[in-house]
């Protein structure tokens, strides 16, 4: 699986140093991916910050999948109060109140 979109433009290092970072980030600009290879495996890629953007939103939601289907498939149906967790931990309320100001 790719995170280029379907068609990058691929440059080996020289194309993309005869391009230049100010072609680079006109495509980049206009929506392009630019993949750049070195003895034909991809080293960098050039993308416009629209496309990170969209990367980073798409990491955050796989994230956010990936701890809600790992609770369900390890949801026991079992809870614990807070008291219970606290005193695993070896503390309890008043030295919570105590350590921060509690309210």
């Amino acid at each position: 699986m790719s995170i280029l979109r379907e068609n990058p433009t691929v440059l080996s290092v020289t194309e993309a140093a005869g391009k230049g970072v100010a072609g680079l980030v006109k495509a980049a600009e206009a929506g392009e991916d630019v993949m750049v290879e070195r003895h034909h495996k991809p080293v960098a890629a050039v993308i416009g910050i629209e496309r990170l953007r969209q990367l980073e939103e798409l990491e955050e939601d796989l994230v956010d999948a990936l701890l809600v289907l790992t609770r369900a498939a390890t949801d026991t149906g079992e809870r614990s109060s807070l008291d219970e967790v606290l005193r695993r931990f070896g503390v309890d309320r008043e030295g919570l109140e105590k350590e921060f100001g509690g309210h």
